[in-house]
């Protein structure tokens, strides 16, 4: 069931109308006046560099053949800077500091607003239970991928002189990446 079929405020059924030139679900009932803005969710990315590689991983729920960078959701009233140097320690185990803020990514297919930054990370990497692997690419053999993180590889390598090639991506990622948005 979807949630966005009943209002979280008082349970009437909404509807959609019109606001502000988008398709938006609100709550009908009088004095309510519940919106489903659907405002994109902030994640944090990491481009972490370790050993003098870029860390890539993939998600133990993705597909093989698809990996990306270390990201992670905020937790509540925490900083981004916080928050992206805590997701580095959490999923790869290691100690990292940031150099800058790559820039800000939109990714439609989750609802998400990627929050990219550099991060030099210390140690001995050991993943946690959310990564299925991981591996080292050199800079100037980094591809990107048209999406989401792959943008902030991108970018943050021609900062350091690289003109990345586009990565090809396998079927059954390009097939994951056009399914559906993800709604729970």
């Amino acid at each position: 069931m979807d949630r966005r079929q009943y209002c979280p405020v008082c349970t009437t059924p909404l509807v959609c109308r019109d606001i502000a030139g988008f398709e938006r679900p609100l709550c009908p009932a009088p004095g309510c006046g519940f919106v489903f803005w659907d405002n994109p969710i902030p994640v944090v990315a990491a481009v972490v560099e370790h050993q003098g590689q870029i860390v890539f991983a993939r998600n133990a729920q993705w597909p093989q053949g698809m990996y990306g960078l270390v990201t992670g959701f905020l937790e509540p009233r925490e900083d981004p800077t916080d928050g992206v140097v805590r997701e580095v320690a959490e999923e790869l185990g290691i100690e990292s500091t940031i150099t800058t803020f790559i820039g800000a990514y939109g990714f439609a297919r989750k609802n998400q607003l990627l929050l990219a930054y550099h991060l030099i990370g210390e140690g001995e990497i050991a993943l946690n239970e959310e990564l299925a692997e991981y591996f080292h690419v050199a800079k100037d053999a980094a591809e990107y991928w048209p999406g989401g993180t792959g943008l902030a590889v991108r970018d943050w390598l021609r900062t350091q002189g690289f003109e990345p090639r586009r990565r090809a991506l396998p079927p059954q990622v390009q097939a994951w990446l056009n399914a559906p948005p993800d709604l729970d």
